[in-house]
């Protein structure tokens, strides 16, 4: 098991929205509450949905597991699908932060 396959990109793209955050868009928001209940939200329902798709005993979607860590939690869900999806739900956030925002601006 190398990872480098599926952690290696999942880990790149959680530093790479951080970064983009802390650097470049710097909208506030991991400061703010509500994104972490919002995060908390998706973990629940991400929980339900990829343990149903990645059960072992009848997988819908299946790792090879040489591009994965091999840890898996709860119902068999990969470590790094939740890697992933805190990527693609913040990048997504992100964006609309920074669309309000400048909306918000261009409104003064």
């Amino acid at each position: 098991m190398t990872g480098l396959g599926y952690t290696l990109p999942a880990v790149a793209a959680v530093g790479a929205v951080c970064l983009v955050e802390c650097r470049l868009l710097r909208t506030g928001l991991f400061r703010r509450p509500a994104y972490w209940l919002s995060m908390a939200i998706v973990l629940g329902f991400q929980i339900l949905v990829d343990g149903w798709l990645t059960k072992r005993t009848a997988p819908i979607v299946r790792y090879n597991p040489d591009h994965i860590l091999g840890l898996r939690f709860p119902w068999d869900i990969p470590v790094e699908d939740f890697l992933f999806g805190f990527a693609l739900v913040t990048a997504v956030l992100l964006g609309w932060e920074r669309a309000r925002q400048r909306q918000e601006r261009c409104a003064r």
